[in-house]
């Protein structure tokens, strides 16, 4: 009985899980596999369509190039974060915006954007009649597909800084020390200590934000009002349509695609944070 007591402080973590994660996520997949008749698979042909295909193929290249984007140039800042003392007010000061920027997202990061680069902006004012410079002279691309990588790289970089910068503090001054004493280079120190140790934590954390931007919904809706160019937001047009449980059930199996990506992705993360947990300890 006394090994089960300390498992009850998990109580209202399990129960949240269960009530606001796994059983939405359940009854949203399950109703695509409903139709007048009872259980189908007939909804399964949603994958398969055009439109589908594009919309999976535009969210997997907006992840993929804001998530390494964003992954290199956290990485480059982790490495100078690094070699600022821990407890400076500098080193503090970033940690506690990348937390918070980190969360920052949604409709307020959308309205950020329009409010300083959109149309009507203030930055885009000032360039337009102070220097002539027209940020839309090649068409709006603020509110089309391209305009999602700037929002996501905002809250890309800071997750990126809070996931690696544990593995890049790890790396201790002795391992470099103990190449130098047996006549290595900073060269062979990259090579077979520093690069193979810090491999696994960037690759995970380059997955962590690909899931991280796949499964934004917020900041695309309130920037793309126009199409359903990536899957939230063609999930959304399915859900909102007027056609009825048909639509319903395209939303759940386009559901169903999005949480076998992510479990695909999920998965490969897990494995490769489990590698790297040793080196940061």
């Amino acid at each position: 009985m006394k090994r089960l007591l300390p498992a009850f402080g998990l109580t209202p973590f399990v129960a949240y899980v269960l009530l606001f994660l796994a059983v939405p996520t359940c009854i949203a997949i399950a109703s695509g596999f409903v139709g007048e008749h009872g259980f189908t698979l007939a909804g399964l042909a949603v994958l398969t369509q055009p439109n589908t295909l594009s919309a999976f193929g535009s969210s997997i290249w907006v992840s993929a190039l804001t998530a390494l984007s964003g992954a290199v140039i956290g990485a480059i800042l982790c490495w100078a974060l690094a070699a600022l003392p821990e407890r400076g007010p500098l080193r503090r000061v970033i940690d506690a915006a990348s937390s918070v920027l980190a969360q920052f997202g949604g409709v307020m990061l959308a309205f950020a954007f329009i409010a300083t680069i959109g149309i009507q902006g203030i930055v885009t004012v000032i360039l337009r009649e102070q220097f002539g410079l027209d940020l839309f002279a090649t068409g709006v691309w603020l509110y089309e597909l391209p305009g999602l990588i700037l929002p996501y790289l905002y809250f890309q970089v800071p997750l990126m800084v809070i996931t690696f910068l544990p593995a890049v503090v790890a790396l201790r001054p002795d391992w470099s020390e103990a190449v130098a004493t047996l006549g290595g280079s900073s060269g062979a120190y990259w090579r077979r200590v520093g690069l193979p140790v810090l491999a696994p934590a960037f690759l995970g954390s380059l997955l962590l934000l690909f899931a991280n931007a796949f499964s934004s919904y917020a900041t695309a809706a309130a920037l793309i009002s126009q199409g359903s160019q990536i899957v939230p937001l063609q999930i959304r047009a399915a859900l909102i349509g007027e056609t009825g449980a048909s639509q319903a059930a395209s939303a759940g199996i386009l559901a169903l695609g999005m949480v076998i990506v992510m479990t695909i992705v999920m998965l490969g993360y897990g494995r490769l944070m489990s590698r790297a947990a040793p080196w940061q300890r």
